[in-house]
């Protein structure tokens, strides 16, 4: 039972070959993830990429868990993750590739043997119906609405980029911001599919800071598709350029917002491990 640790500015995951793991088609179940991704009983890990998979439209398919055992729609760190662990593996010759995730395709270009990654991840949508978010009134884009969780008023805008994320801009932000008022926001009624949860600082017209509570995950040191969707919300609120590097506790992410928000994420990934794991594993249940 082979396995590959990566990690993405501090958001780590491990990459599972389903070649590798024949009694576990379809996928793994929810409690072999959960016992894999647990960092006292299992390897650890913010989440498990399976793939390669088949796709009829790109060149791999890719599934992505988190560690509660839930699938995520994508993931820019697990998609960086993923070309990289494709080209080590020497599944890809070419540098310009395409994935499929059940969020949308994507097209990746390998840069520096694979340490820098640069994924076109799709158009960011504000729209309500899309995200999705339960609002009063028609469906419009979410930008600049009210929510209030626990004690505090929040002003917040949602975005999707193949997953849903809630942005709030804020003057101040802290890790302990996002620990007390993220599970909250992230399993809020408004948010029918879950919600990502990014409470972002505006440094600049050039330079944002976000801390990071995602959906399945918890506290995040680093993400992908989330510095996507504030990137673009900070764009769409005329508070930022279209090339913006986001600050976060992991490291940085460079993002080019283009036409309709498309979005060109780059960042590093670093290999930490390969290996077996052992059967007993598995004889715990978390």
């Amino acid at each position: 039972m082979r396995f590959h640790k990566y990690h993405a500015l501090g958001n780590d995951y491990i990459v599972l070959n389903p070649a590798d793991f024949p009694s576990w088609k379809p996928a793994p179940t929810v409690e072999q993830i959960r016992v894999v991704c647990h960092r006292n009983f299992g390897v650890g890990s913010d989440g498990i990429l399976w793939g390669p998979l088949p796709s009829k439209q790109s060149e791999f398919g890719l599934r992505i868990f988190n560690p509660d055992g839930s699938e995520a729609e994508k993931s820019g760190n697990g998609l960086r993750i993923f070309s990289r662990f494709l080209w080590d593996q020497g599944l890809v010759k070419n540098p310009q590739f395409t994935i499929e995730t059940p969020g949308g395709h994507v097209q990746s270009v390998i840069k520096e043997q694979g340490r820098l990654i640069t994924v076109a991840m799709g158009s960011v949508s504000f729209d309500s119906a899309k995200i999705p978010v339960n609002l009063t009134g028609a469906p419009r884009e979410v930008l600049n609405e009210k929510i209030t969780i626990l004690d505090r008023e929040f002003t917040y805008c949602a975005a999707t980029i193949g997953n849903p994320h809630c942005v709030i801009p804020l003057p101040e932000i802290s890790p302990e911001l996002a620990h007390k008022y993220g599970p909250h926001l992230e399993t809020h009624a408004a948010f029918p599919r879950k919600t990502n949860v990014q409470f972002l600082k505006v440094r600049d017209r050039k330079n944002i800071q976000i801390e990071i509570w995602e959906r399945g995950a918890g506290y995040t040191l680093a993400s992908g598709s989330s510095s996507s969707a504030s990137a673009a919300v900070a764009h769409r609120l005329g508070l930022i350029d279209r090339d913006v590097t986001v600050h976060m506790p992991g490291g940085q992410i460079g993002i080019e917002i283009g036409d309709g928000f498309s979005i060109m994420m780059t960042g590093t990934v670093n290999k930490v491990a390969e290996g077996t794991m052992h059967p007993e594993l598995f004889a715990v249940k978390v």
